[in-house]
Order: structure tokens, then sequence, then C-alpha cells
């Protein structure tokens, strides 16, 4: 017969590990790319664009790390997506308008215009 004795274990060595997780940062690239395509007021998706790709680049780098750079290139595209947006959009309205109203004032003359000759 075989006897086995089992000491108590009485210290504990404990390991820790200590891992950086990535904060999720948006560099606005999709965003960019939209503004870049459909909405060219003073280029300005091409300028946001260009920052997306430079806080991706400052992201994707693991080496240097430069995570604040890449928040800054990122918030700079965010503004100027924004701005190139709105600026984009009030360009639709005031070109709606316009034509809606130069259509309705051009009705109405070509009405007078009819009435006039059938008088």
């Amino acid at each position: 017969m075989i006897n086995i004795q089992i000491e108590p274990v009485t210290s504990t060595q404990s390991t820790v590990i200590n891992i950086q997780s990535e904060s999720h940062m948006s560099d606005h690239f999709i965003r960019s790319l939209f503004n870049m395509a459909f909405l060219h007021c003073c280029c300005l998706g091409f300028v946001a664009c260009a920052y997306s790709v430079k806080s991706r680049d400052g992201k994707v780098v693991k080496i240097v790390g430069d995570m604040i750079g890449a928040q800054s290139h990122a918030s700079t595209a965010k503004y100027l997506n924004i701005f190139a947006m709105a600026q984009g959009l009030l360009g639709i309205l005031i070109s709606i308008i316009l034509v809606t109203t130069g259509t309705v004032m051009s009705f109405q003359a070509l009405l007078q215009m009819m009435g006039q000759q059938w008088h």
C-alpha cells in the first residue's frame, strides 16, 4: 500500500497582469468620405478625410502610441465634418428655395403674359 501525504500550502504566489485596454475612439472616416463624395463645400470633406487618416495612423502605430495626437486629429475631423455637413445642407436648402420661388414667379409671369394676349 502506498501512503501519500498532502501538506497544506501556506504561501501563495500571485501574478498580476495589467492589460491596457484601448479606448474606443472614432476617427470619423466614413463621415469624411460621405462629405467628400457628396458635399463639395470648399473641399472640407477632403480635408476632414485627411485628418481622419492621420487620426487612424496615430491609433494604429503601436510603437509611437500617439493617442493624444490621434484624438486631436479626430476632433478636428469631427468639427470639419459638422461644418461641411451644415454648409452643404444649407446650400441645398437655399437652392431648393431659389428654384421653387423662381419657378412660381416664372409661372405667374407666364400667366400674366397669356392673360394680356387674350384680352
